[in-house]
């Protein structure tokens, strides 16, 4: 399988909308949930700023990621990211090539480190990735997300630094 990564567009909408409306509907990674609706992630997405990308094979997306500031003004030399992968495409690799891309992008685009606000601590796939990546955690948030499942859980603040 063949996997090209390229910038985001408008026409991706609905695909990266596919994608994540099954993780919201998921409700074991991302804090918002089933209820946001697709204009209001879309904004999200696409309208705050910095890179979208989209990881692609035979025309379908099979993966997104967004990497902009974390904070406006004083605190924006800090990226933050989200990422995505369909369901269907999910154990192939594809977030190892997302999160590295990612962190290259970040790179490129000045940032001085790569900051995650939330992580799932039940969501273990992600975060082997991320220390795999050079990720640290750097703080735990006690039962901050309400898994669908298993009900309250912590959550992780993760940091990685750019500079070399």
């Amino acid at each position: 399988m063949a996997v090209t990564l390229r910038p985001s567009t408008s026409q991706d909408s609905d695909a990266v909308w596919r994608i994540f409306s099954d993780i919201l509907r998921e409700g074991t990674t991302y804090a918002p949930d089933e209820t946001m609706g697709e204009a209001a992630f879309l904004r999200d997405w696409f309208g705050r700023g910095g890179e979208q990308w989209v990881a692609e094979s035979e025309g379908q997306v099979m993966g997104a990621y967004t990497v902009r500031p974390n904070q406006p003004g004083r605190g924006a030399h800090v990226a933050t990211a989200s990422y995505g992968v369909h369901t269907e495409s999910r154990g192939q690799g594809l977030g190892l090539l997302l999160g590295t891309h990612s962190l290259e992008r970040a790179r490129a685009l000045g940032y001085a480190a790569l900051q995650f606000n939330f992580v799932v601590s039940t969501n273990t796939a992600a975060v082997r990735l991320w220390e795999r990546l050079g990720f640290r955690v750097l703080a735990t948030l006690p039962r901050a997300f309400r898994h669908r499942q298993l009900g309250p859980v912590d959550a992780l603040v993760l940091w990685r630094d750019l500079q070399p």
